[in-house]
């Protein structure tokens, strides 16, 4: 299990064959859940980059007990979400 930071949004999410499953919107440190774009466009990309998004109701939900690595660029699963 990975520990989740704010730190942490921005990044990708990524999958086992390191494919991009979406952008990480929001990170709540309590309850250790990452929020996450699935597909986002380039403007969304870009907002979450520089840590300025929020999360909404398409977003998934992501438990850090689901993520497996974390990078300076990424955050990877080890399985479908």
């Amino acid at each position: 299990m990975s520990v989740l930071s704010t730190a942490d949004e921005g990044k990708f999410l990524m999958d086992e064959e390191a494919e991009q499953i979406g952008i990480v919107t929001e990170v709540d440190t309590d309850a250790q859940i990452a929020y996450v774009e699935p597909d986002p466009d380039i403007a969304e990309a870009v907002v979450q980059g520089l840590g300025f998004g929020d999360a909404d109701g398409d977003d998934i939900e992501v438990p850090a007990a689901s993520v497996e690595t974390v990078t300076d660029t990424e955050l990877r699963v080890a399985k479908d979400l």
